[in-house]
C-alpha cells in the first residue's frame, strides 16, 4: 500500500516537471521567434523634407563698403530687396526672403562664395536624415524667421552649404509677376567649382534628391556646365567643370558665382545704367538659350542676371525641370 502511494506520489512530480519543462521550452522558443522578427525588420530610414529652393547665400569681401555699393546699385534699384546691417554681417533681403550676406574675407581667401543655404520644411527631421546618411552636420549662426539655427555642413569637395526652415518664405507669394518690378527678383541659382562630379553627384543626387536640370559645354559633346535643381523647387546650384587646380583669382571670381533671375535682361541693364552702374559687358544668349548680363563686383565674383526663360533652344541637352519665374 506504502509503495503504491509512494509510486503514485512519484509519477505525479514527473509529470509536473514534465509540464514545467514544456512552459520554459516554449517560452525560450517564443522569445527567440520575436527577438528574431526584430532584428529581421529594422526601423524605417528617415525620410527627406523636402529642399525647396535657395535660401541665401554668403560672399566674402575685402572692401565691405564698395561691396555695399555694387550691391545696392544691382538688387536695390526697384525695392526689391533692402539693405541690413548686423556687424559683421551685412545682408540684401529680397522680397522672396532670399538674402545675400556679405562678410570680411580673411587674407588669402581663394574661393569668395563662402556658403549657399537652402529652403526645407522641416529642420529637425532633415538633421535625422542627413545624420543617419552619415552627413557630418554643425550648428549655424541664428537665421531671421528660423525657428531653430540652420543646419551646416560641407559637400565632398569641401563647399558650405546650409539649410534653414522659414515660414515666411514658405508663404510669400514669388514677385516675378509683378510687372512694376524691372530689377533682380530673386537668387535662382549659385556655381562653383567641382573636380570631381562623381562625388558630388553622389552627395546632391544621391542623397540630398538633385537631378540635372541642363548640361552643357563651349564646344557640343562636351560638359563645362551641370545645373543641379533642387528636389522640390526651381533653383539650382551649378557644378563649373574643367578649371585647373591653379585657377587665377579672376578665372575663381567668375566660376563662383550667384545668379539673379529677371524678366526682361535689357530693361534689367537700362535700369542698372539708371542707377549708376558702368557696363563692362554687352547682355547675350548664353549656351543655355537664356538671356544673360555678366556683372562683377569689387572683389570680382560674378553675378550673373538671367532671364527666367530661355529665348532660343538650348544646345547639348534639354531642359528636363521647371524654370523658375511667372508659373508656366
Amino acid at each position: 500500500m506504502f509503495s503504491r502511494r509512494r509510486a503514485t506520489r512519484t509519477g505525479q512530480a514527473s509529470r509536473a516537471q514534465q509540464k514545467i519543462c514544456f512552459v520554459l521550452a516554449a517560452g525560450a522558443i517564443l522569445s527567440a521567434v520575436l527577438l528574431s522578427q526584430i532584428h529581421a525588420a529594422p526601423l524605417a530610414a528617415p525620410k527627406r523634407p523636402r529642399i525647396l529652393g535657395i535660401a541665401s547665400v554668403t560672399i566674402l569681401s575685402t572692401d565691405i563698403p564698395a561691396a555695399t555699393g555694387f550691391y545696392g546699385k544691382t538688387i536695390l534699384p526697384e525695392r526689391v530687396g533692402n539693405l541690413r546691417e548686423r556687424r559683421p554681417i551685412r545682408f540684401f533681403g529680397f522680397v522672396t526672403g532670399q538674402k545675400v550676406e556679405l562678410r570680411e574675407a580673411p587674407a588669402g581667401a581663394a574661393n569668395l562664395l563662402l556658403d549657399v543655404s537652402f529652403l526645407t520644411e522641416d529642420l529637425g527631421k532633415l538633421r535625422k536624415f542627413l545624420v543617419a546618411n552619415g552627413i557630418k552636420v554643425a550648428q549655424g549662426e541664428s537665421y531671421p524667421g528660423s525657428p531653430a539655427r540652420p543646419i551646416v555642413t560641407q559637400d565632398p569637395e569641401g563647399h558650405q552649404i546650409s539649410f534653414v526652415e522659414s515660414s515666411y518664405m514658405r508663404s510669400t507669394p514669388d514677385p516675378a509677376s509683378n510687372v512694376d518690378l524691372a530689377g533682380p527678383l530673386r537668387i535662382i541659382h549659385a556655381g562653383f567649382v567641382v573636380h570631381d562630379r562623381g562625388a558630388e553627384d553622389k552627395f546632391y543626387q544621391g542623397i540630398l534628391g538633385f537631378h540635372v536640370y541642363w548640361h552643357g559645354g563651349m564646344k557640343d559633346g562636351e560638359d563645362n556646365w551641370v545645373d543641379m535643381q533642387v528636389p522640390d523647387g526651381t533653383d539650382w546650384i551649378e557644378y563649373m567643370l574643367g578649371v585647373s587646380p591653379n585657377a587665377s583669382h579672376k578665372t575663381l571670381g567668375v566660376m563662383n558665382h550667384i545668379a539673379l533671375g529677371v524678366r526682361d535682361i535689357h530693361v534689367a541693364e537700362q535700369q542698372l545704367i539708371k542707377n549708376g552702374w558702368k557696363p563692362t559687358e554687352e547682355p547675350k544668349i548664353g549656351r543655355d538659350g537664356k538671356w544673360q548680363l555678366n556683372l562683377y563686383d569689387p572683389d570680382e565674383t560674378r553675378v550673373e542676371l538671367m532671364e527666367f526663360k530661355p529665348t532660343n533652344e538650348p544646345c547639348c541637352s534639354p531642359y528636363t525641370g521647371p524654370h523658375p519665374g511667372p508659373k508656366q
